[in-house]
């Protein structure tokens, strides 16, 4: 029963920080942009990045997720030197006022990785899994840190036009079995997996893979679920993105349930207490053996 299983133990390089999965740890989300989906994640001024940072780290974040660039289906894509612009100065912020903190860059651009790596930076998340920059999976191999690897159908300016498959979650598996022994092949140690819930994806797909996401623990990696306020919930319940946030509770505990290791959000408080409460589930028939 997924429910009753806990969490696989993972230990994470990140740069020479240790971070340990023995339960559940959240990702919040920081995006330095004017167009990022969700209105409530912008922070674009040092000021606002710093409160973002320091809620986010009191309520249970474990990792902050920084973006340069939106990546909602339509959007335009930045070159590296824009993204870099955006990105650099936000992630130096950060790692100087929150040196312990672990900062997840989330780019595509091998040029990009090498920069924020160098800044503070100590995951790299890429929502092409390395099918965007032939020299991103080389470049992260040179350092000591995990590496996101996303499945995305298309690219993010058309990926939601018509999105088909025969079977989604045997090719998003198959897709993670080629890029995982990429990964190997270019010496990168700790892979997290991300099945890219929203990109290149109908709501009938995302519900899918949330569904069989159990199936992706035969990777033996750290799965990641990032459906945070996406339009699979708010499309689902007739309401807007600023109105999903309990609809994504709900497909986040689903997500847990099924054996979920990161949970990326936009609201950290909330994402604390369905952990807290799975933990509690879990733990349930232990805590009564023992009465």
């Amino acid at each position: 029963m997924p429910a009753s299983e806990k969490t696989v133990l993972f230990t994470l390089n990140c740069n020479g920080k240790l971070l340990v999965i023995d339960e559940p740890v959240i990702m919040g989300i920081m995006n330095i942009t004017p167009d990022s989906f969700y209105a409530g994640s912008r922070v674009q001024t040092e000021d606002k990045i710093l409160q973002t940072a320091s809620e986010m780290i009191a309520a249970g974040a474990a990792i902050l997720d920084m973006g340069g660039q939106s990546t909602r289906p339509g959007s335009t894509r930045l070159s590296a030197t824009e993204e870099e612009e955006r990105l650099l100065p936000a992630i130096e912020l950060i790692h100087k006022n929150f040196p312990d903190i672990i900062i997840s860059a989330d780019t595509y651009h091998a040029s990009v990785t090498e920069t924020v790596i160098e800044a503070g930076a100590s995951i790299i998340n890429d929502i092409s899994g390395g099918m965007m920059d032939d020299n991103m999976l080389a470049t992260v191999g040179k350092f000591p840190v995990p590496y996101i690897c996303m499945h995305m159908q298309g690219r993010p300016e058309t990926m939601q036009v018509n999105p088909v498959y025969e079977d989604v979650v045997q090719e998003v598996l198959d897709f993670f079995i080629r890029q995982t022994e990429k990964c190997r092949q270019h010496n990168i140690k700790d892979v997290i997996i991300d099945p890219g819930f929203g990109f290149g994806k109908t709501i009938s797909h995302n519900f899918q893979l949330l569904k069989n996401l159990t199936v992706f623990k035969m990777l033996d990696r750290p799965v990641l679920a990032g459906l945070s306020r996406k339009g699979a919930i708010y499309k689902t319940l007739n309401v807007t993105a600023e109105d999903a946030l309990n609809g994504t509770t709900a497909v986040n505990m689903i997500a847990l349930l099924n054996g979920a290791s990161i949970l990326r959000v936009h609201d950290v408080k909330e994402a604390a207490e369905a952990i807290k409460l799975f933990e509690a589930y879990n733990n349930a028939e232990a805590a009564l053996q023992q009465a």
